[in-house]
């Protein structure tokens, strides 16, 4: 009999350990093989709320000016509606720009040219590095945070969309506006296509707790090997 697990959202100290993890610290992990994506993709998965094969998705096309707003533009996830997702202030601060300037001047279309896809996805990719296969420890077992817990709940890369669903749901409705909620989840009980007050859900996707202040790409692209 195969036992359904539930998936819950990471705890206010699982987010804080996963980053302030190696990928987020001063220090590689002896052989590790260091990726951009690493860096990115669980940044770019706690501050939109987007799956990783959304993510791995996104080309330079994909970063829109909406409104002097720069926002995410997901559209290739077929449960979800597509979506414009303003870009966090951590993001740009943890050095966006000076990343996007470097996959411009390599000559790469993706923003995460060097997540490959397996099997036609790059979720497989993703959940192989951060969940662990088999034998194979991943970044959570790595972070020391179990992929299942005591009460047989599961945590994975997508928790983090319930991380970001948990606050998004508090901050828009306290903006009044369960529309605001229902269409930066990518949810359909927002029945239209487009979502006009880009301010709007600029000022409710901002007030998302930032988790490491200190996160830099330049820093993670400097650290030192044991």
């Amino acid at each position: 009999m195969k036992t359904h697990l539930g998936r819950r959202p990471f705890s206010a100290m699982e987010l804080h350990t996963l980053y302030t993890g190696y990928i987020y610290s001063d220090t590689r992990l002896a052989r590790e093989q260091a990726k951009h994506w690493h860096f990115w993709l669980p940044l770019i998965a706690y501050y939109s709320g987007a799956y990783s094969d959304e993510i791995g998705y996104l080309t330079l096309d994909d970063l829109v000016v909406k409104n002097s707003i720069l926002c995410f533009s997901f559209h290739t996830h077929g449960k979800i509606k597509p979506r414009l997702i303003p870009v966090h202030n951590a993001l740009i601060k943890a050095g966006l720009n000076d990343y996007l300037a470097y996959v411009k001047a390599q000559k790469h279309t993706r923003l995460l040219f060097d997540l490959p896809a397996k099997t036609g996805r790059y979720s497989e990719k993703v959940r192989i590095w951060f969940s662990g296969e088999g034998e194979r420890a991943g970044y959570l077992q790595k972070c020391a945070i179990p992929s299942v817990d005591q009460l047989g709940m599961k945590t994975a890369i997508s928790s983090l969309r319930l991380n970001f669903e948990q606050q998004i749901r508090i901050y828009a409705l306290q903006a009044g506006s369960k529309d605001c909620f229902n269409y930066l989840m990518g949810f359909n009980d927002y029945p239209h296509d487009n979502f006009n007050d880009i301010a709007l859900l600029n000022k409710v996707l901002q007030q998302l707790r930032v988790i490491n202040s200190h996160i830099h790409w330049q820093r993670f692209l400097a650290r030192d090997s044991h």
